[in-house]
């Protein structure tokens, strides 16, 4: 069955040339219209996709090829589209970047995959006739590739426009959808991993009104509407009952607050379909794990940002440093192993974490690991033993330092890991490391974590000890 599912790619010729900040301000706009407008991100990335949420209202999705496979990523795709009035993806780098010769892993791949059409946000900063030959060479090298309109962004003035919109016309043949002028409010802030999380200082969410206005006032939105729904129908499958087991196998505590904010949401759902129990926590503002927790989930953020004020929260600290040595089982994801180390450094100062783990970390001014990952399961991780060759990604500033136990979950066949051979520091009943996993790519991970969880049944017999002691008091 064919099912209409208008959608369009945002790209650029680079990184950097405001894919984010106009995709944002485009999700925005539309949303504002009263559309149910659904963003996804190409690649693995995290921080975009808070972005593109915040500015949605729909949750964002990742596709990534490298990681899911085709199959997955298009039924991904569908499922998310399927209650959308328009999909939108914000492409990554430029439309034909790929690590590989034939471009496998580029935007302009996906756009072909997905049948999309292409709108290009052209940086202008200092070029004027320049950008004809420059449109002209992404549209000649593969041709194939729908390329339906341009935004121009950072436009100087009047005079400015009006010189690329008759540039462009006479050379390319393609619409100009729009000019946004160069302004502080269509920057979003950036960081040494890019932009900054907006979930880690709530006055971020006020520069999205402006993103929302810039682009309102500068591009056609009926034109962008049009592009996207002259997308061909797609090939849909009858809808498929997922099967799920009833919640309260385990409780399964969650690290959700300024700190830690990366997490992919078909983990989550993934722990929820095998029966976990989601419980929230706040690594700053919690004095005290909550009651009957089975396991933690510990993923990645900036936990160096914060690490003064998780370090203050050192209640908390010895509670997981406690549950850890009693048993519970952990899995932290590159920021969740920092947190877990004995201390962090970075910008010139120190700080405790909770010392789960024999190791300290240092921040360092380049980064450490950047890129896909391939890990290879050692059987080491007490759940993880059936896996088999697992794609991940890393992106981390952090080295781990004075490491006195050797014992890994996985060796990496790509990447850096922690040494560059191995990753996945594994303590009792914990396993850390700086790959991020997502479950389209390691499907088993969720139900093996929440089936390990249920059976330490750690929550449990700590609260039926707790009862016992209390009343052999009464």
């Amino acid at each position: 069955m064919k099912t209409a599912i208008p959608r369009l790619v945002i790209s650029a010729t680079h990184k950097s040339a405001g894919k984010t900040s106009v995709t944002a301000g485009l999700l925005s706009a539309l949303a504002a219209r009263g559309l149910k407008a659904q963003p996804f991100k190409k690649g693995p990335d995290f921080i975009d996709p808070m972005w593109l949420s915040a500015a949605s209202g729909m949750q964002c999705r990742n596709l990534d090829n490298f990681m899911f496979g085709w199959e997955p990523l298009e039924t991904l795709f569908k499922s998310a589209s399927s209650s959308a009035d328009v999909s939108i993806i914000e492409g990554n780098k430029g439309l034909h970047d790929s690590e590989d010769l034939d471009g496998e892993g580029s935007v302009a791949n996906l756009a072909r995959r997905l049948k999309a059409p292409v709108v290009m946000v052209l940086d202008a900063s200092g070029t004027t006739r320049g950008i004809a030959p420059l449109l002209l060479g992404y549209k000649a090298f593969e041709p194939d590739i729908n390329i339906a309109g341009v935004i121009l962004n950072k436009v100087g003035n009047a005079r400015h426009e009006s010189k690329l919109r008759a540039v462009l016309e006479k050379y390319c043949g393609v619409e100009v959808l729009g000019s946004i002028r160069k302004t502080a409010e269509m920057e979003i802030l950036e960081r040494h991993l890019g932009l900054v999380p907006i979930k880690e200082d709530e006055s971020l969410a006020s520069m999205l009104d402006g993103l929302r206005r810039h682009v309102a006032y500068a591009v056609d939105l009926d034109k962008i509407l049009a592009i996207a729904a002259s997308a061909p129908p797609m090939e849909t499958a009858c809808a498929v009952e997922r099967k799920t087991t009833p919640a309260g196998r385990a409780r399964i505590g969650v690290m959700m607050d300024r700190a830690f904010t990366f997490y992919y949401p078909e983990n989550l759902a993934a722990l929820e379909a095998a029966g976990a129990e989601i419980v929230p926590i706040d690594a700053i503002s919690a004095k005290k794990l909550p009651d009957a927790l089975d396991a933690l989930y510990i993923g990645g953020g900036f936990p160096e940002v914060m690490m003064g004020e998780l370090e203050r929260n050192a209640g908390l600290r010895a509670e997981i440093r406690g549950a850890v040595e009693d048993g519970m089982p952990v899995h932290a994801e590159c920021g969740g192993l920092i947190y877990l180390s004995r201390s962090v450094s970075y910008g010139g100062r120190r700080a405790e974490m909770v010392g789960a783990l024999d190791c300290d970390v240092i921040i360092r001014e380049k980064p450490k690991g950047h890129g896909y990952m391939v890990v290879e399961p050692t059987g080491a991780s007490p759940w993880m033993k059936r896996l088999a060759k697992i794609k991940a990604h890393e992106f981390h500033y952090g080295e781990v330092v004075n490491l006195r136990h050797g014992e890994f979950a996985f060796r990496v066949a790509r990447g850096t890991g922690i040494n560059g051979r191995d990753d996945g520091i594994v303590y009792k009943n914990v396993t850390a490391s700086f790959a991020h996993l997502h479950h389209l790519a390691c499907p088993d991970w969720a139900s093996d974590f929440v089936a390990f969880a249920e059976s330490t049944a750690f929550g449990r017999t700590a609260a039926r000890e707790g009862a016992r002691v209390l009343a052999g008091r009464q």
